[in-house]
């Protein structure tokens, strides 16, 4: 509730209004500058990046040289990336999320995507007590699961979701918000929940709008 003073309250709506759509122009300016330029990008030590890539300037990368990046693809604000990560063609990854593709990686294929604060792990500590963890202890003390995890086509998953080692997103893989996938999918099917459960059949009416996008290109 936004309280108004009663003379002339409505100069003071009017004027609360157009402020937040001034916050939102500069939000939206800041946006558009804060995307590295092409020689910014190229200077970034990635293993490759392909064309029309856009980047913020908040993203973390560490091991630059294990990151591939292909055509079309944009990841924003205040995402980290680290370890061997490969992004295909005309991937989206949003702001605040993780990928930690550790030695053996992460594959995100073409036209699949991450909602905001999305997290991926390859590896995982053990936590039933019977080693010790975190990344301040040798490799001989502690027990570590580390699997890759791939990503096929036309995968989208939901804001605040989180995938294990191993996983595989099959094609057309849709998860819904906030849901924890501990295991693999099957191909065309919507999974939701923690531990994720597949819900319903996933709609395939996007391979033609696929198609008729790429004959655009």
């Amino acid at each position: 509730m936004i309280w108004l003073p009663k003379v002339g309250s409505h100069i003071f709506l009017f004027a609360a209004i157009k402020f937040v759509y001034c916050i939102r122009g500069l939000i939206y300016v800041k946006l558009i500058i804060m995307y590295y330029n092409k020689l910014e990008l190229d200077n970034l030590g990635l293993a490759s990046i392909g064309s029309n890539v856009l980047i913020d300037k908040t993203v973390l990368i560490h091991n630059p040289n294990l990151v591939s990046i292909s055509n079309n693809s944009r990841i924003d604000a205040y995402v980290i990336l680290s370890g061997k990560i490969t992004i295909c063609k005309n991937v989206h990854i949003a702001a605040f999320s993780f990928l930690n593709g550790g030695k053996l990686g992460i594959t995100v294929s073409d036209f699949s995507g991450f909602a905001y604060g999305v997290y991926a792990f390859t590896s995982s500590d053990d936590y039933s007590g019977s080693t010790l963890t975190g990344p301040t202890i040798p490799t001989k003390f502690k027990k570590t699961n580390e699997k890759e995890i791939i990503i096929e086509k036309h995968c989208i998953i939901g804001a605040r979701s989180m995938i294990f080692p191993g996983v595989k997103l099959s094609l057309g893989t849709a998860i819904g918000a906030m849901s924890l996938v501990t295991r693999s999918t099957l191909p065309w099917k919507i999974y939701f929940g923690i531990p994720a459960k597949e819900i319903k059949d996933r709609s395939r009416d996007l391979l033609l709008l696929e198609t008729e996008f790429l004959n655009e290109q």
